[in-house]
């Protein structure tokens, strides 16, 4: 009825290690951002990491708008590191998932 199990654990096995090694290779993928106007600029990683951030002095003037131009630019910033981060995991798991019967979860 349910196959091979060690085999089955195996791949988990084999799976959950593809899974850590993926995520420690998503924080050598970077994702820059930076505001419209180019005044400021982020760079975090795919595990949403915080590496750089480059403020234009004409934003220094300005505490306020340096405050908007940061949330602005983080929060798209951690929105494409937080998708490419979701999708590599997904291709991960997917492949390392065994063929069990009424488990296509990922179709």
């Amino acid at each position: 009825m349910f196959g091979d199990l060690a085999g089955m654990m195996g791949k988990l096995k084999e799976t959950q290690q593809k899974v850590e090694d993926t995520k420690e290779r998503l924080n050598t993928v970077l994702v820059d951002e930076k505001s419209n106007d180019g005044l400021l600029k982020v760079t975090l990683t795919a595990n949403r990491t915080l590496k750089t951030i480059a403020i234009d002095d004409s934003l220094l003037e300005d505490k306020e708008q340096l405050e908007d131009y940061l949330i602005i630019t983080l929060n798209k910033a951690i929105e494409k590191a937080t998708k490419i981060n979701e999708a590599e995991l997904a291709a991960v798991a997917k492949d390392g998932m065994p063929n069990i019967p009424g488990m296509d979860m990922f179709k």
